[in-house]
């Protein structure tokens, strides 16, 4: 990758323009043509960097129950069981961690379905030791930007503001959940990429991105963008730091932890009697040094001192939810 490819990248993780003509925008504000950049993205796919363009839509707000699962398993069973449980269409991202807990994986289910019946078929698969849920109890932030550019790397400090989000009830229809259908999917590379799912939803390109404007205002989209393969791109330290939160600085350490750029994801979980850390967050960077340097320098500005950091040591599955597109999964299969 060139400059310019890091550029774009940096550009369409956060802000893909909702236009009839996309690329034509991008090429704009980088004065090239059109053509350069469908060129470029195109050999960014090949090559592995981008992984996909597309709504990235909130599971809860569709009404789907998710949970952070942390395992115990026997060390030469760790890749059989991994395998099985990727298998159920709601697994999403699941690692092996530096940790006795060695397997850390997220589930989401349906309306309708219960999530602790769908960890509780997974106890069969032989080679599972312990199984922790952690749900989410408090949401501080979540959205992944890999700065490509070395040179506008943010400083390590608490500078973002929390994007505000009005709150209306929603419950999909089933039009909505068809809308939904098409516009998680890869946006093609084309002049038009709006045109294919707007006409097969009967819409104009103009109401698609208007519908996109408002899911995005009620937080169901939290937005339209590229997302990057962490690896591929050179940061291969991604680092879960656990903290331990005295319960009345939650909320403030939470929120102070979701403002430093450099935190993709920020969450309250519950604690175990072994497991004793309630505030979840991901940075990516591209050694563990560097991690480490950067987890210190967080530690000291929000003055939490018991932390811990679990480093994804390998990467078992790595995919999106695919919304009201309904599998069954039966852990009879496995075992038969």
């Amino acid at each position: 990758m060139d400059d310019l490819d890091k550029e774009i990248l940096n550009e369409i993780q956060w802000t893909f323009p909702l236009v009839s003509q996309p690329y034509h925008e991008i090429a704009k504000k980088f004065n090239v043509s059109p053509d350069v950049i469908k060129e470029r993205l195109t050999n960014l796919k090949k090559i592995g960097v981008l992984r996909q363009l597309s709504a990235i839509f909130d599971t809860r707000r569709l009404g789907y129950k998710s949970s952070l699962v942390a395992m115990e398993i026997e060390p030469d069973k760790l890749e059989y069981v991994a395998n099985q449980i990727n298998r159920h269409p709601g697994v999403s991202h699941n690692y092996e961690r530096n940790h006795q807990f060695n397997l850390w994986f997220t589930l989401a289910v349906p309306p309708g379905s219960d999530l602790k019946t769908e960890v509780d078929k997974f106890k069969k698969i032989p080679g599972i030791l312990k199984v922790r849920m952690l749900p989410t109890i408090q949401l501080f932030k979540i959205g992944v930007k890999l700065d490509m550019v070395e040179e506008k790397k943010h400083d390590i400090k608490p500078s973002e503001e929390k994007k505000k989000i009005r709150d209306v009830k929603f419950e999909p229809t089933e039009e909505d959940k068809e809308f939904i259908r098409q516009l998680q999917k890869d946006l093609e590379i084309v002049d038009r990429p709006f045109l294919k799912p707007a006409t097969s939803l009967g819409l104009t390109e103009d109401q698609v991105f208007e519908k996109l404007r408002y899911y995005e205002e009620i937080g169901v989209m939290r937005r339209y963008a590229a997302i990057l393969r962490h690896r591929d791109v050179g940061f291969t330290a991604n680092g879960m730091i656990v903290w331990k939160v005295p319960d009345e600085r939650i909320k403030n350490v939470g929120e102070l932890l979701g403002a430093f750029p450099q935190v993709s994801h920020c969450y309250q979980r519950p604690v175990y009697s072994d497991w004793p850390y309630n505030v979840f967050s991901m940075i990516h960077c591209k050694s563990e040094t560097e991690a480490n340097e950067m987890a210190k320098t967080i530690e000291n500005q929000i003055d939490v001192h018991e932390y811990r950091i679990l480093f994804s040591s390998r990467e078992f599955k790595k995919t999106r939810v695919e919304y009201f597109v309904e599998h069954d999964f039966s852990i009879e299969e496995i075992t038969a």
